[in-house]
């Protein structure tokens, strides 16, 4: 019986480095902050997470994603 594994994306250096599943501790490291931003992020809902088992885990690219949420455009010079 032949079975055929088809990724949903392409497999390469880039998506694995960005989705990466990182620790409640790592994503802190991660954002410069402490863990306990994170699981606060995570219980107010406020970042996507996964569940494995008991176990937490965060994608790197969500984290990327509430940084760009966050950031605030620059303001034109005035003239």
């Amino acid at each position: 019986m032949d079975s055929q594994v088809v990724a949903r994306e392409p497999v390469g250096l880039h998506s694995a480095e960005t989705d990466e599943l990182l620790t409640p501790g790592q994503a802190g490291d991660y954002l410069r902050t402490g863990e306990r931003f994170i699981r606060r992020l995570i219980a107010e809902r406020r970042i996507d997470y996964i569940k494995l088992g008991r176990h937490v885990r965060v994608q790197r690219s969500v984290l990327d994603a509430f940084i760009e949420s966050g950031r605030i455009p620059q303001a034109p010079e005035p003239r």
